[in-house]
């Protein structure tokens, strides 16, 4: 607790920086996700091409990834935004099928009384089928949260603070206390946002609050 106090500040910094690098990852993987999900949902030609991409990009090793992504958009080495840009590509590949699946399984039947009700096509996808397809996509997104929150920590490998540094340099030092408080920090911040998750989710559905539960 010594040590902990001493570098409370430090503490919070991390734990500000490996926030931003969690939330906004999953929020713009979602806004990408959805579109790609429902088109996914709606032409099976396009299902399965988009559901094997969004696995194969799961599949690439992250430490590679945040070397070789650097290159690409001409960034420095050090820069936040390759983490970001990184956990964004594997928020899409776990959401994509989330939302397919999420979008697929609203009846036909609801989709038909939609139609003849006189619902247009986006009438009918935003009004109908997204808010009933809502709950399995917040479990998704709980999921991707938890995963992302978990995979900010391999930025610290590159010299990206954040949590993760905690890690780096408790193996560095033989210092288990500084180890112990990351990991402790890690998990306590994956249930928090977790917790915020569910609590969106039932302000914005709140008629699914039991299976949200």
């Amino acid at each position: 607790m010594t040590w902990v106090k001493a570098n409370a500040d430090r503490l919070v910094e991390l734990t500000w920086q490996h926030l931003w690098l969690s939330v906004v990852p999953v929020v713009i993987g979602f806004l990408l996700a959805l579109p790609l999900g429902w088109w996914a949902s709606r032409y099976h030609r396009f299902r399965a091409p988009a559901l094997t991409l969004g696995g194969v990009l799961y599949s690439l090793p992250s430490l590679p990834l945040l070397v070789i992504i650097p290159g690409i958009i001409g960034t420095s080495f050090l820069d936040p935004i390759n983490v970001a840009i990184t956990l964004t590509l594997y928020a899409v590949a776990l959401l994509v099928r989330t939302v397919a699946d999420a979008f697929g399984q609203v009846s036909a039947e609801v989709l038909d009384a939609a139609s003849a009700s006189g619902y247009s096509r986006w009438q009918r996808a935003f009004g109908v089928e997204l808010p009933l397809a809502g709950p399995a996509m917040l479990a998704g997104i709980r999921v991707a949260s938890v995963s992302t929150v978990s995979l900010v920590t391999v930025g610290a490998l590159i010299g990206v603070s954040n949590l993760g540094s905690l890690f780096t340099e408790g193996f560095q030092r033989y210092f288990t206390t500084e180890i112990i408080v990351g990991m402790v920090l890690v998990v306590s911040l994956a249930l928090v946002l977790d917790g915020c998750w569910v609590l969106v989710g039932r302000m914005l559905l709140p008629w699914a609050r039991g299976r949200t539960a």
